[in-house]
């Protein structure tokens, strides 16, 4: 399956969303490529647009093993057997930073939306390991939501398994046996600008009133 464009992969989402279409819900969409789809999909239930900022803590060995994840005011240590406690304190510290200027970039003074006892919905344009939406769903649990949601157009079949045990309901419209990238499962993959992001954040600040 290829999907024209992020547009048209979540109108392809939104029926299979439908089932939440009454609840108290927040759409948290993972920037930058999951903004569009995020903003698509929260004008259509009319819920409010959020931004799922968080990062993974890489391995000091090897930076693409995550043993960890860090959000906005939150962070989860996973795998750190092995690791200095002052390396994990100097990445937390040094990864918050970097997340609350993209995300004052994004959004300005605008204050993070209270997700306790929301129906969370997670929107990115695909995922391929799935490790650091994973660090942010353990976090998002702790804020004591009702539902978490993800929904995306494409997963590997071994990340769709593994998500699955962590989260209410999981939406994959297309699960990869032999996932090869994102991008190749896009006819247009173009890449979301800042300026993009911000714009349509500013046009979803209304859409829930």
């Amino acid at each position: 399956m290829v999907f024209e464009t992020r547009y048209e992969a979540a109108l392809k989402l939104i029926p299979h969303l439908e089932k939440y279409a009454h609840d108290h819900g927040v759409i948290l969409a993972v920037p930058r490529g999951g903004v569009p789809m995020g903003y698509e999909i929260a004008r259509h239930f009319h819920m409010p647009l959020e931004l799922l900022m968080t990062k993974k803590i890489g391995h000091p060995l090897d930076r693409e093993v995550a043993i960890g994840a860090v959000g906005l005011e939150d962070h989860r240590i996973d795998v750190a057997r092995d690791v200095p406690l002052k390396y994990i304190e100097k990445q937390v510290k040094q990864i918050r930073k970097s997340l609350k200027e993209r995300y004052r970039k994004f959004v300005g003074n605008h204050l993070s939306i209270d997700l306790q006892n929301k129906t969370v919905i997670i929107i990115d344009d695909g995922i391929a390991t799935g490790n650091t939406i994973l660090g942010s769903i353990k976090m998002i649990y702790r804020q004591r939501p009702e539902k978490i949601v993800v929904a995306v157009p494409v997963a590997p079949v071994e990340t769709v398994a593994k998500m699955k045990k962590y989260v209410d309901d999981l939406i994959c419209l297309y699960v990869a046996e032999n996932f090869r990238g994102v991008g190749l499962y896009y006819a247009d993959f173009s890449e979301v600008s800042d300026e993009e992001v911000i714009s349509l954040l500013r046009r979803a600040s209304t859409l829930a009133l």
